[in-house]
């Protein structure tokens, strides 16, 4: 399935993305990989199985003229993608009290603008050729909502919501789109997200549920999402937690945010 198809993978210089990196590669992909931080992209490049088709571009998620430019340059060393994976993203921890208008813009430009623009980018593409596939990663945090995470929530929910446009815009086009909600991975993503300061945020809420929750190799997330993507699922839900917080919120949606704030 994967076998010299040309895959495009935004994030790739960490956690999530660089396993689907090395994942691919392993299933004899081409790969366009990008990430705003070279070093680390650079990194994810010599981790590689030796032989991999690979080649790496620095890339702002946040900027459409850079992604444009981007998806051109895709165009031009490899061709038009089959699969484009949106996966670059970060993180704002703090209540919405806190948490300043610039702060949740940041959020948005990474996580919910630099998605749109990845599938903007990449999608009419797939369209004239009549073949592809997008997938945008969400979270579980697309599913549920948690206190202090209102930044990140909003910009995960706008992915689910967009995806799920694309599962109804694109039958008979022959370009599918896969949503696919991570939860509990163990990445760098909380630490190196961005903190708002506020009295005793330290010690609750996500920090502390963090630590019990973020236990799942991204190893093991991204072997979920290859088999995800070999069966046709739409929805991908991986990590621990993740199966359980579905449920909840979708059979007992007036009970979960109870059960949410007992892990906390």
């Amino acid at each position: 399935m994967f076998e010299e198809k040309i895959v495009v993978i935004t994030g790739a210089g960490s956690g999530i993305g660089r396993a689907l990196a090395a994942e691919l590669a392993r299933a004899g992909a081409r790969l366009a990989l990008s990430d705003i931080n070279r070093e680390s992209l650079d990194q994810t490049l010599a981790m590689l199985p030796a032989g991999s088709n690979a080649k790496a571009y620095t890339l702002d998620v946040s900027s459409w003229a850079a992604f444009q430019a981007h998806a051109d340059e895709v165009e031009h060393d490899f061709g038009t993608p089959h699969f484009v994976i949106n996966n670059a993203g970060a993180t704002v921890i703090g209540t919405v009290a806190h948490t300043s208008v610039e702060e949740y813009e940041w959020q948005l430009s990474i996580n919910m603008w630099g998605v749109l623009y990845g599938t903007k980018a990449f999608l009419p593409k797939l369209l004239a050729r009549r073949d592809g596939c997008i997938v945008n990663i969400s979270s579980v945090f697309g599913l549920v909502a948690f206190p202090t995470q209102s930044a990140y929530n909003m910009s995960k929910f706008a992915v689910r919501g967009l995806t799920e446009c694309l599962w109804q815009e694109l039958e008979g086009t022959g370009v599918r789109a896969v949503c696919v909600h991570p939860g509990g991975i163990k990445t760098n993503i909380e630490k190196a997200g961005r903190r708002v300061k506020a009295a005793g945020l330290e010690e609750t809420g996500f920090t502390v549920l963090a630590g019990k929750m973020l236990t799942t190799p991204p190893e093991d997330c991204a072997a979920d999402i290859i088999r995800g993507l070999r069966k046709g699922r739409k929805r991908i839900i991986t990590g621990n937690l993740s199966t359980t917080l579905f449920w909840l919120s979708r059979l007992f949606p007036n009970i979960y945010p109870k059960f949410i704030k007992a892990l906390s």
